[in-house]
């Protein structure tokens, strides 16, 4: 199956790739509802990810400022598997690539922003929750470390959060229509390191089936879509990616 996999992509001219926690694991960033999941082994810290809790109670706030303090995506490096999609977009190929990703390592390999959809936001920037402004996210985490542990927006005083989506916060249309359009136009979409549970996002997936494009599924477990996959690849995305990319 792996000489499939490696013969389509020679052939495609148009890829699309949707990536989840699965291909950050291997750079030190556990996913969040596997085995050794972030909000398995802490279901508290789901809290921090839902808006309503964080704009209600201020020591949610304080600690959801302690957890970016400590989050693992500022020690992590882009691994094989990222720097595979790298290659696959120097190629030519690569057409869009949508991640649930909020940690930035796709940029970091290399990949071009103008290609990337971070479709859950970045952990790398901070947005005013009152009046919209954007920042890079150390300004506010030096604020923290200085001993500030609600750090408030200094345009407006309103409330600062990481840009990521929150639990009952709407994903950015924009982005969601993004996705969906390259998924049409797709000849072969890449599904690397997702479950392809969380939705509308995973609907990028029979989008692109029913359009006519190959799926290709790569993931450590099973997905709610391998049924309609054309080939599931098992394993680690690091170890697999780079040995069926050209």
């Amino acid at each position: 199956m792996m000489d499939a996999v490696r013969a389509w992509i020679e052939e495609a001219r148009r890829i699309v790739a949707l990536t989840g926690a699965g291909i950050s694991t291997d750079s030190g960033i556990p996913d969040f509802r596997g085995p050794q999941g972030l909000w398995t082994r802490n279901p508290g810290a789901e809290k921090l990810a839902t808006l309503q809790n964080y704009l209600a109670d201020p020591d949610v706030r304080r600690r959801a400022w302690q957890s970016r303090l400590e989050s693992p995506a500022w020690l992590a490096a882009p691994n094989d598997g990222h720097r595979a999609l790298v290659a696959l977009e120097r190629l030519g190929k690569l057409d869009t690539l949508i991640t649930q990703n909020v940690d930035g390592l796709h940029q970091l390999a290399g990949s071009s922003p103008e290609r990337v959809v971070e479709i859950h936001g970045t952990l790398r920037e901070v947005v005013c929750l009152s009046c919209g402004e954007r920042a890079p996210m150390e300004r506010a985490l030096a604020r923290v470390r200085a001993g500030e542990e609600d750090p408030a927006c200094r345009a407006c005083g309103g409330i600062l959060k990481s840009a990521t989506i929150s639990f009952g916060q709407s994903l950015v249309e924009a982005d969601l229509t993004r996705a969906q359009q390259a998924a049409r136009r797709a000849d072969l979409l890449l599904a690397l390191g997702t479950k392809l549970s969380v939705w509308p996002i995973a609907g990028v997936v029979p989008t692109a089936k029913s359009a006519g494009a190959r799926v290709v599924i790569v993931n450590a477990e099973p997905t709610e879509m391998d049924e309609l996959a054309d080939a599931v690849l098992r394993g680690s995305i690091s170890q697999i990616l780079p040995r069926v990319i050209p």
